[in-house]
């Protein structure tokens, strides 16, 4: 069985090595874009073009890979959001063999003389951005964007302006690699230059003078005074309160959290400093709430947490299966709302259920022993300081119980 060659151009014709050069004399099919292929016009062997035909094309490579030597070109590096990995899945990590070459991020890097072993690197070429994307971008110090026809330059700039992302020289890169290749530098309010020419990547680095103030900008602690969140007078689960259930949500990065009867959003704000890649939802069903939630979500830049105005338990059924699911309002339907959210949720998931209610912890703990949970209860009474004229006394709040419990 003859391995397939995969073989990567790098920036241009002039990166490939005397064994690239080998590789693809001695091959009987060379496969590539038009572009790619047309490097070689001398080539004797059959060429075949790759578009949007990459189905008929594995198919060509399985039925004549025992008889032929078949060698597949792609731009800068096969395994950089190239076709290495597509066809590394489809045919057999051990039917080809990858020869790397230089990516579009590492040209564009070392045309800056800039390290980018702390990038992130987002492609957005056929790619929506996401809240994750936003956020990713946020809180780094340097980013690579690949662009597209549509996601350009320009459409970048104004994504990031509208999430409130700041402090970034922006270094575009037009045709990378050729004769004709171009770096601009723009400032993150420039709105000067409109069109730029493909492909381009996009450098943002973070100025160094606005790191400190983007970073007290977006900081989030656990336990947050409820003065800090807007929020209706008492509707608010209280700092101590929240800190544990927080704690007994045991959220990771990845993380899908519904946090239901959101009030102010105050969980779903102090859960982002556990759920960076993951995704965040608060559903509320009073308006006013809402709005107390959208301004939280702007003073925190929780760019990964959507708001769902409904009553529950309409409006989950469209969202993602939840890894983790808080309830701190879900009023009279509380056991409903727990089954609800169980029928969603993935084997190993926690639900945490907030009340003040008996009546409530009697019901959710059935309903959790019904559905199979592994369940644990924890009651918390706050007393807090209250200044006295001559001293301080303390002043107790409601008892709360925290109900949690996993999916088995």
């Amino acid at each position: 069985m003859n391995l397939v060659s995969v073989i990567g151009l790098g920036m241009s014709y002039q990166d490939l090595t005397d064994q690239h050069l080998t590789i693809i004399r001695e091959s009987d099919v060379l496969m590539g874009g038009v572009r790619h292929l047309s490097l070689f016009p001398d080539f004797t062997g059959e060429k075949i073009e790759i578009s949007k035909n990459l189905e008929e094309i594995v198919n060509f490579i399985l039925k004549h890979q025992a008889s032929k030597k078949m060698t597949v070109l792609a731009s800068g590096d096969p395994l950089f959001y190239g076709i290495g990995g597509y066809l590394s899945k489809k045919i057999g990590r051990d039917n080809i063999i990858i020869y790397p070459n230089v990516s579009t991020i590492a040209a564009a890097f070392a045309r800056l003389g800039e390290p980018w072993q702390d990038a992130e690197l987002i492609s957005l070429h056929g790619r929506q951005m996401t809240p994750v994307h936003l956020e990713r971008i946020r809180n780094c110090q340097k980013a690579a964007v690949l662009t597209d026809n549509t996601r350009t330059p320009v459409w970048l700039q104004s994504r990031l302006k509208e999430a409130g992302i700041e402090g970034f020289r922006i270094c575009v890169l037009e045709q990378i690699g050729d004769k004709d290749e171009t770096l601009t530098w723009i400032s993150d309010d420039d709105t000067s230059i409109l069109n730029f020419k493909n492909p381009n990547i996009v450098l943002l680095l973070k100025e160094e003078k606005d790191t400190k103030t983007s970073q007290l900008k977006t900081e989030i602690n656990i336990g947050m005074p409820e003065a800090l969140f807007h929020h209706e007078k008492g509707l608010i689960t209280k700092s101590e309160v929240r800190a544990v259930s927080l704690s007994k949500l045991k959220l990771m990065t990845d993380h899908v959290l519904w946090d239901l009867g959101a009030g102010s959003g105050s969980i779903s704000i102090e859960a982002h400093s556990f759920i960076k890649t993951g995704q965040i939802f608060a559903v509320e069903k009073d308006q006013k709430r809402i709005k107390d939630i959208k301004k939280n979500k702007d003073k925190f830049n929780v760019d990964i947490l959507k708001i769902i105005h409904s009553e529950l338990p309409a409006g989950i059924e469209q969202l993602p299966a939840p890894d983790r699911v808080f309830i701190g309002g879900g009023g009279k339907n509380l056991s409903e709302l727990v089954e609800c959210s169980a029928s969603y949720m993935k084997k190993g998931g926690v639900i945490v259920v907030n009340t003040v209610l008996l009546a409530n912890v009697t019901a959710v703990l059935e309903k959790m022993d019904q559905l199979h949970f592994n369940t644990d209860i924890v009651q918390i009474q706050v007393s807090r300081g209250h200044h006295m004229p001559w001293n301080l006394m303390l002043k107790s709040q409601n008892p709360v119980f925290i109900i949690s419990g996993e999916k088995r």
